[in-house]
């Protein structure tokens, strides 16, 4: 007589099965780990490029501080420019004033000599 397990060889091998669920779960494992890594990677980018944003907005912003001050000396200096500009305007007129009343004086005087 042949010994025969009791399972029977039509049967599963429990020693077997167990082996391949091990096996499933191993292969699903190793997967949720790979996506896991795989998500870190992307965070990881995310951040630096968050970072690298926010280096980004700290430098504009420091770059429209500078500007603002020099446009704030730029109006400063050009409402100089314009004061001394009238304040000559006012000059020339006068002494356009001045100079036509010495000729106008010096008609007046040639005409009645």
């Amino acid at each position: 007589m042949i010994d025969r397990p009791a399972y029977g060889p039509a049967s599963p091998d429990p020693a077997q099965s167990g082996m391949a669920e091990i096996d499933a779960a191993t292969r699903r494992l190793m997967s949720a780990l790979a996506a896991l890594e795989s998500a870190v990677e992307r965070r990881a980018e995310a951040d630096r490029d968050e970072d690298e944003l926010a280096t980004r907005i700290q430098a504009l912003g420091a770059d429209r501080s500078r500007l603002a001050d020099e446009l704030d000396g730029t109006l400063v200096k050009s409402r100089r420019l314009e004061r001394a500009n009238r304040e000559i305007a006012d000059k020339l007129d006068s002494a356009i004033g001045s100079i036509r009343a010495v000729l106008d004086a010096d008609d007046t005087t040639g005409d009645a000599a």
